[in-house]
């Protein structure tokens, strides 16, 4: 990281920014082509979850290359100065890399369902059968997590 000033180094920082987003964006690539989604997701035990339809190109490209790249970021704030090139940025943000994998099996499905679920609201919930049969679920094992801030 060029801006050692800015960096995140406390793993329990990096999880707060993680908890605390609503949107992770999902970053892929296959045939040198990147392909970017933003997500809703979920996280738990250094893992991310998505839910997914059954079927699309981001699941094609996973499918094929599941090396992917992520980014979370919050508080983000616009600073205004009389000249716009010294224009700056609030926000706290992180990256990371990892490996997905499309789950298949229906109890882990659940599990990752309320994972999912309860980065928006608290609670469990419980899924019908035709509901965890009709989404697919995106697992990433993070291997690589950096942070950064500014005017915080």
């Amino acid at each position: 990281m060029r801006r050692k000033d800015k960096e995140i180094k406390d793993k329990e920082e990096i999880e707060e920014i993680i908890k605390s987003a609503s949107i992770c964006r999902l970053g892929l690539s296959y045939n040198d082509i990147p392909y970017i989604i933003p997500m809703n997701f979920g996280y738990k035990d250094n893992c991310l979850f998505f839910h997914s339809a059954k079927e699309g190109k981001k699941l094609d490209i996973i499918r094929k290359n599941s090396n992917i790249c992520f980014e979370i970021d919050i508080e983000t704030k616009l600073i205004k100065n009389k000249k716009p090139c010294s224009w700056g940025m609030e926000y706290k943000s992180i990256i990371g890399f990892g490996y997905a994998y499309i789950i298949s099996d229906f109890s882990a499905k659940k599990e990752a369902l309320n994972t999912i679920v309860n980065n928006y609201t608290t609670g469990s919930f419980e899924f019908n059968e035709k509901a965890v049969n009709n989404v697919e679920i995106i697992k990433v094992e993070i291997q690589e997590i950096s942070g950064k801030k500014s005017g915080q």
